[in-house]
């Protein structure tokens, strides 16, 4: 298994020994032709020649049986040699074929990027993938990455790398913060004026930006062929600034509030007696739920400092009524445990430091648990205090903090299958651009989704650390800047 330098470590690897699958110019992505599927062949083919610097023709066809320097991506209604699970995948690489195997499209999305992984350069300059068998299916439905787009702004074509780099760790969700105190990213129709108004600036006066609905749904429509959901999250009743200086009525008084550019928290607020905050949550929700593909809204519901329990329990279920008036299902952070919450809510546990009763409570009444340590999975923390960018309130996070944990066992009392998965997290107070973003995610990211991946019996930290420096490679060739952890033995030539 460790030849390949597979992360996250698949659930069964067999390598043979001698034998290749060499990707050359007669190398064919063959799919049946199906819409989806062609558009996971087009995928499958642009991957490989951007790795291997070979053009790779897609064909359409039924039965290639018995064809060579094939690589055939199948879906199939029933397979008992398959693992369980939809995103489960079997990929067997042989000298002259290749067989991608999976129920669903996602699966199929997994075994390329275990293929990608897979390839390796020779000295003649050729490229190719031992012949192996892996089986594969991942722990956790829920794999996902959050990204503050309010404090700094990030453009699609950025989002879009961060799409990328998921999709190559099987990560499945996109989870972006799209409001803040200060800015609002993402176009309301029903209210125009949160991006007029305070979409243009960021944490320190820098530039802002917003999304449209049609910028939203190219990214979405990108992510969805990648195999992931984007879950987009309005934050409320707290972290609203941008919202109340864009709506005066949204204020006590009427009058709006000035543009905020500096990082505390817990100071905005929305007041649940007020004729216009229900109004602007309905409007809001059903806008940002129409724009949606995926089956979840995320309402935020952190740190609010400055309003009384009942006061934020009335105004959480009001945007969690209109997100599931809209279709969808709620998502917050973890303070909305603490009120009456419908089954199937998703709590997005972040701080350890609290009394764990209302976690435990809450998913004996029917939501779960998703898992975004600050402490862990927080990925702007530094590394250490040498650090140039980041923050520390959640202490320092080097490779082995993020790989060495288990999200069952977080909250003492929570029953295993409360859990939903894993969620990495980055905030942006100090991270203005793309090269910043993914110096503080790589190499941490990878851990994370092994940890949100692979079975914990399975999961060993000095065999992760081999396999990860062979990723340093890859991360140059498409020029993302990245953190050399000294806890990795880094090839030489790979080095940031």
């Amino acid at each position: 298994m460790t030849q390949l330098g597979i992360v996250p470590l698949p659930a069964r690897c067999d390598v043979q020994d001698g034998a290749a699958f060499v990707v050359g110019e007669a190398t064919t992505v063959v799919v049946d032709p199906h819409p989806d599927l062609i558009a996971h062949g087009v995928l499958a083919a642009d991957l490989l020649g951007r790795v291997t610097g070979q053009p790779v023709e897609v064909r359409y066809s039924d039965d290639s049986r018995g064809a060579r320097e094939v690589i055939r991506m199948r879906i199939v209604d029933e397979d008992p040699d398959l693992l369980a699970g939809d995103e489960a995948y079997r990929l067997v690489i042989a000298p002259q074929r290749v067989e991608a195997v999976a129920r669903s499209s996602e699966g199929l999305t997994h075994a390329l990027a275990s293929l990608r992984q897979a390839l390796r350069q020779g000295r003649d300059g050729s490229w190719s993938a031992p012949a192996a068998r892996i089986d594969d299916a991942p722990r956790f439905a829920w794999r996902g990455l959050s990204v503050d787009v309010a404090r700094h702004f990030l453009p699609i074509d950025a989002l879009k790398v961060v799409v990328g780099l998921m999709a190559h760790y099987k990560l499945n969700v996109l989870h972006l913060h799209l409001t803040d105190d200060q800015g609002w990213r993402l176009h309301v129709p029903s209210r125009p004026h949160l991006t007029r108004k305070s979409s243009g600036t960021s944490v320190g006066g820098d530039p802002g930006g917003y999304y449209t609905p049609t910028d939203f749904g190219d990214l979405v429509q990108y992510a969805s062929v990648r195999g992931i959901t984007v879950v987009p999250e309005i934050d409320v009743p707290g972290h609203v600034n941008a919202a109340t200086h864009a709506y005066g009525e949204l204020t006590p008084d009427g009058v709006p509030t000035e543009v905020y550019t500096g990082i505390e928290v817990g100071f905005s607020r929305l007041y649940a007696d007020l004729p216009a905050t229900g109004e602007f949550l309905r409007d809001v929700f059903t806008d940002v739920a129409g724009m949606t593909r995926g089956q979840y809204v995320h309402i935020g519901g952190d740190e609010v400092l400055t309003m009384e329990h009942d006061e934020y329990a009335r105004l959480v279920a009001q945007a969690a009524a209109a997100v599931r008036a809209a279709g969808k299902e709620v998502v917050g952070w973890q303070e909305i445990a603490t009120t009456p919450l419908e089954p199937g809510t998703v709590v997005q546990y972040w701080d350890t430091r609290v009394d764990p009763a209302p976690f435990v409570a809450a998913a004996h009444a029917g939501a779960k648990l998703l898992m975004s340590p600050g402490s862990k999975a927080y990925l702007d923390m530094k590394y250490d205090a040498t650090t140039e960018l980041g923050l520390e309130w959640a202490g320092h996070i080097e490779l082995r903090d993020a790989y060495d944990w288990e999200p069952t066992t977080l909250v003492e009392g929570l029953p295993a299958d409360a859990v939903i998965g894993v969620e990495a997290a980055v905030w942006t107070e100090t991270i203005r651009d793309l090269d910043a973003l993914t110096s503080m995610l790589l190499p941490r990211l990878a851990a994370v989704a092994e940890v949100a991946w692979t079975d914990p019996e399975r999961r060993e930290w000095e065999d992760f650390r081999s396999r990860v420096a062979q990723h340093s490679d890859l991360w140059n060739r498409i020029g993302l800047r990245w953190y050399a952890s000294p806890q990795v033995d880094w090839p030489a030539t790979s080095r940031a």
